[in-house]
């Protein structure tokens, strides 16, 4: 078969290892550097003061045997490891890959099983691993595989039992420019952006803690209606006094991870709104504390200093939290693509299949079937790792 020259060009596959110490790039280009030869490719890696560095060279054939004996002199002198691969490359092998897919994996203890369930997960599929890399070490290991080949929904589907045989948490994304365009992020209040129940806190302060509960607990497995089950255990609190509003919102703790996924995602230009079925009495401080301008909750009716049983204005469901995500998205200018929506309950649930991501975080079966990714770590800035923001970023605050 005829070799089409103008397609086809002659590359060297330089690999380098060894234990890295300041000046082996430099050296290593400084050996090339007299040769006529472009750089087509350079990836450098250093895991545990290993250096792997690969570059891929165009060249002209009649230079291959210098070249190669300059690098062994180098290697001796650098005392790395060197390997060297020539031949004749088609062009639209080395070109940019479309079409990429990011898979995030997270797991607290992550083991060989499951990364090798993963990559043969995404073979059987057709795909193929273009690349590996770690985006975080702790709290959690956090690992990304950028691969070619394959659909979104098609490595979605396969890798879902895998997260489940393994327990491990795993996100598939479209890459390109829209991995990195800024984003409306919406949490869920109770639960996600907080530890507890606000409104099994207020009721602990009335005395019908186990009662409340009961209902809570019932309506975030979708077994009751959110409206009624809400105006049931408000009724409840009737006759508290609205001092305990204010204990309540001192006594409130933060998801860990909650605050450095609000400030990393604002320090990057993105935006985080919440929405809750909870009370905008209690929450409200809480926003101003964490500069989260847009937010929206149960409004408790007050008279005379105590509660009322009742509460003011329109409630906020299932289907007011996902019409608030919209509605946030749109006075930011954000496409509905941009939006991460982030819940645990029932009541998540329409938020989470309008956003472009819908995240469920240790959350109900449910809510985990119906969401693009499952978080199942305590830490709410794993998130991030979701949207390709490694730890290193994130500790630049």
């Amino acid at each position: 078969m005829a070799i089409d020259k103008e397609k086809e060009q002659f590359t060297g596959l330089i690999l380098l290892s060894g234990v890295d110490k300041a000046g082996i790039t430099e050296a290593l280009f400084d050996v090339l550097a007299p040769f006529s030869i472009s750089i087509l490719d350079i990836e450098q890696v250093i895991i545990s003061s290993r250096l792997i560095l690969t570059v891929l060279i165009a060249l002209n054939p009649a230079h291959e045997k210098a070249i190669e004996g300059d690098l062994v002199e180098c290697a001796q002198r650098l005392d790395v490891d060197i390997a060297t691969l020539f031949s004749h490359t088609s062009s639209s092998t080395i070109a940019i890959k479309k079409g990429l897919l990011h898979v995030v994996i997270i797991s607290s203890s992550l083991k060989p099983q499951a990364v090798a369930a993963i990559a043969g997960a995404m073979t059987a599929s057709g795909a193929n691993i273009e690349r590996v890399s770690r985006t975080a070490s702790t709290p959690v290991t956090a690992i990304e595989f950028v691969i070619s080949g394959a659909e979104q929904e098609v490595i979605s589907a396969v890798l879902s039992p895998v997260a489940t045989t393994h327990t491990i948490d795993i996100a598939v994304s479209a890459g390109g420019l829209l991995r990195f365009a800024r984003k409306l992020v919406q949490l869920d209040v109770d639960s996600t952006l907080i530890t507890q129940e606000v409104i099994e806190l207020l009721a602990v302060k009335a005395g019908v803690g186990a009662e409340v509960t009961r209902i809570t607990e019932a309506a975030m497995l979708g077994e009751l209606d959110f409206e009624q089950s809400l105006r049931a255990r408000v009724l409840l609190l009737k006759g508290l006094p609205e001092s305990a509003i204010t204990e309540v919102a001192s006594e409130i703790l933060l998801t860990p991870g909650a605050k450095t996924l609000i400030r990393t995602l604002h320090r990057l230009g993105h935006t985080v709104s919440v929405v809750s079925g909870g009370f905008l009495d209690v929450i409200s401080p809480l926003m101003a504390e964490l500069g989260i301008k847009h937010f929206r909750a149960n409004k408790l009716e007050i008279s005379d200093g105590v509660l009322t049983g009742q509460l003011l204005g329109p409630i906020i469901d299932r289907a007011a939290k996902a019409q608030a995500l919209r509605d946030f998205a749109a006075i930011e200018s954000i496409t509905m693509a941009q939006t991460v929506a982030i819940g645990d309950g029932a009541n998540d649930l329409d938020m989470i299949a309008a956003a472009g991501l819908g995240v469920a975080f240790n959350a109900k079966p449910a809510v985990k079937a119906a969401a693009d990714s499952s978080l199942s770590s305590p830490y709410l800035d794993s998130v991030l790792y979701l949207l390709g923001i490694p730890r290193e970023v994130v500790e630049e605050d």
